[in-house]
């Protein structure tokens, strides 16, 4: 038997319940990983809250929560080679990932160097990815100014460091309160500001005046509305999610002047470049193992209060990584 965190009725983090379940055995395809660590993503807590939260975040109950788990293999399902039991590794769990033992699909699996750390390990699957991707996708290249939106978050705090690791030139953070702000320097941006400030704009002008090359947003909104006043001419906005879970029409004058927009979503960039994707994902690993790359963890809180962690990510107060352990 084992234990995991599900809801049957949405609400606030007191509606994620610990059961007793049988350890699942797995597929063609899959692994068993037992879990050393879980890496909470935010989209979860709009899942849990259900309607209310927005269209866009709808999964049916039972909640199965999704989560970057890093640990040990326990078994390989069939067709599943490279892969042995006992070797760490991290996944992205797209359903019961806050649990003692957790399915992962072998393809997109990444083996973890025994000198990274847990929260570090969380983010190969998903969040670095991300961050990586979401800057390429805006085409970036090495000299350009990147701004980047809730920097102190996961994945954010990330593309703010590989920014500067791939070359940047000025780097520009914006978060929601002066802790984030400060931490987001800590870890490289040149400027910081309160984008919950009305004038947020103006003061990305004043730090790049001839506006910015590339933009990260993950917030929607107005927040990426009055993103496009900050571009440079040919300046390229990616947005890659929708926290704000505001969605909008973006006026195609937004775009005249000679900007651009472009989406990225993990899954998709996965189907489209399997084996590009498969190399970034090695190539982050190596970034870590170099300590060219590193996870900032917020807090540590045991599988058993899974609703703690849901309660740090909803108030918005998490500087990094928000991990849970059996």
């Amino acid at each position: 038997m084992m234990r995991r965190v599900r809801y049957h009725a949405y609400g606030g983090p007191e509606v994620l319940q610990v059961e007793e379940t049988e350890v699942p055995v797995p597929g063609e395809g899959q692994v068993l990983v037992k879990t050393e660590a879980v890496g909470a993503n935010f989209v979860d807590t709009k899942y849990r809250q259900g309607p209310e939260a927005g269209e866009i975040f709808q999964r049916p109950l039972p909640g199965k929560l999704t989560g970057d788990v890093v640990g040990t293999v326990e078994a390989v399902g069939e067709g599943v080679e490279g892969f042995a039991v006992g070797e760490r590794i991290a996944a992205l769990a797209a359903e019961d990932a806050y649990a003692d033992y957790v399915l992962a699909t072998a393809q997109w699996i990444v083996k973890v160097d025994e000198g990274i750390d847990n929260g570090s390990a969380t983010m190969l699957p998903m969040g670095a990815p991300v961050a990586l991707r979401a800057l390429r996708t805006g085409n970036f290249t090495p000299g350009e100014s990147v701004l980047v939106h809730s920097a102190a978050g996961g994945i954010g705090h990330l593309a703010v460091q590989i920014a500067k690791l791939l070359g940047a030139g000025t780097v520009v953070a914006t978060a929601g309160s002066d802790a984030k702000l400060e931490f987001a320097r800590g870890h490289g941006a040149d400027v910081a500001v309160n984008y919950t400030e009305k004038n947020w704009t103006d003061q990305v002008r004043a730090a790049v005046p001839g506006g910015v090359d590339v933009v990260l947003d993950a917030v929607g909104g107005d927040i990426l509305q009055r993103s496009f006043e900050v571009l440079a001419p040919y300046g390229r906005a990616v947005t890659y999610g929708a926290a704000g879970g505001d969605l909008i029409s973006v006026p195609v004058t937004s775009i005249f002047a000679l900007k651009s927009l472009a989406g990225f979503n993990l899954t998709a960039w996965r189907m489209a470049r399997p084996e590009q994707a498969r190399a970034e994902m090695d190539e982050l690993a190596g970034y870590f193992a170099a300590g060219r790359l590193t996870t900032s963890v917020h807090a540590t809180v045991p599988l058993a209060e899974a609703a703690e962690a849901h309660r740090l990510l909803d108030d918005r107060a998490a500087l990094g990584r928000v991990l849970l352990v059996p």
